[in-house]
Order: C-alpha cells, then structure tokens, then sequence
C-alpha cells in the first residue's frame, strides 16, 4: 500500500461523519492525486487556478475540485465551468465576478466567505463589519448564481495551542452569528453549513471547535 493511501486511511478514521475532508494537491504530481484518487479520494484542494486548471483536464470528472488560495478576479473564467467550491472569498468585488461567470456557464458555484481571525498581515479575509454590510447589501441580493456556504478562515502560523484555538473559537461565534443578521434571509441561510478551518498542523482543534471542512496537505502527501 502507498504511503499516500495509509495516510489517507488514517486521516480518515480520525474525522467524525460530519467532517469533509479537502486533500491539499498544490504542487504535487497528477501521479500523487492519482494514488489519493485510487483510495478513494474524491475531493481536491488547489492554490493556483491554472494548476487546478491543467490537473482538472487530466484527471476523473467525479472529483470536485475546491480553490483554497487567494483568487484573483481576471482568472476566475479559467475555472468558472469546473470549480466545485471557492474557499477564498473576500470582497463583493470578487463575488460579482464569480456570479458573472457562472452565469456564462450557466452554473451556480458554491462559495465561502473568508475571515480574517488571525494576528498576521499576510492573511486575507472580511472583518465581521465587512462581512454584515456585504451580507445586507443589495448588490449581494443581485447576485443569483452563487450560494453561500458558510465561511473559510486561517488561524495564526504559530505553536500557540491557546491562539489558535481562540481564533478558531472567534471564527465559529461569527458562524452562528450569520443566522441574526439583518437583512439576510432565510432562503440565503439554508445554504449555510460550513466552516471550513483547519490544516495538517491542527485539524483537530479546528474540529473541537466546530469546524466541518478540514483542508490537509502535508499529512497526507508528505512535505512540499
């Protein structure tokens, strides 16, 4: 058996049912996804839309393929036909042009709001003021070929157990919170399920914390 495929199995065992597990492919080998592919994995995490791009045109068509990096809004076109899930999304700007294109393909793509929860300025996301003026605002009201699924966040790099998990606790309070918020109707909310948080480094404490999306890489491809 493959490392991969032993890895994966023992990943898998320690996730509870309602945890959905996203394998981290950036810059690994098709023959890498392939071996994840053959222990049945079936959903892919990818930083670079033209890399997702190339391994989508080579790979299965029953693998749903989830862009975790930051997206760009000039290449949102390239996975606009294919693109099961956006975790990365930080501005209405982004998400127009999301719409835009899944319109063109005559999709509805799934999408994640990312949150800025950690002490770092490398990382992207909406503070909670953005995240309810973007929520209430009209223009969202406009936009009919996204769904909202829930939200996305990145914890501080940092081997501080008590940080971490106090960010992913913050991430969690504004989760449930999205059901209060004014001006966001019920029909949005029932679309509103996940909360994708958590890594190689401390997928478990995201998942005491409520999370139910995981994204693993280095566990289970090995280092980069």
């Amino acid at each position: 058996m493959s490392a991969i495929k032993q890895n994966l199995i023992q990943i898998k065992s320690t996730l509870p049912e309602n945890v959905t597990l996203v394998a981290v492919s950036k810059t690994k080998p098709v023959s890498d996804l392939i071996q994840a592919y053959e222990a049945g994995q079936r959903i892919f995490g990818e930083n670079k839309i033209q890399e997702m791009t190339e391994k989508w045109e080579q790979m299965p068509k029953d693998i749903q393929w989830h862009m975790i990096g930051h997206v760009q809004s000039n290449k949102v076109k390239f996975m606009a036909p294919f693109v099961s899930l956006i975790h990365g999304v930080d501005s209405l700007k982004l998400l127009q042009e999301i719409n835009k294109q899944a319109l063109k393909n005559n999709r509805t793509i799934d999408c994640l709001l990312q949150m800025y929860i950690a002490e770092e300025e490398s990382k992207f996301g909406l503070d909670e003021k953005e995240l309810n003026e973007l929520l209430t605002s009209v223009e969202f009201k406009e936009l009919k070929n996204i769904r909202i699924l829930g939200l996305m966040g990145m914890a501080t790099f940092t081997e501080d157990q008590n940080q971490i998990k106090k960010e992913f606790t913050h991430l969690k309070s504004i989760f449930d919170s999205l059901k209060n918020i004014d001006g966001y109707g019920k029909d949005a909310l029932q679309f509103v399920s996940t909360i994708s948080m958590g890594m190689s480094g401390d997928y478990q404490l995201a998942i005491e914390c409520g999370s139910t999306m995981v994204r693993i890489g280095s566990s289970i491809f090995g280092g980069r």
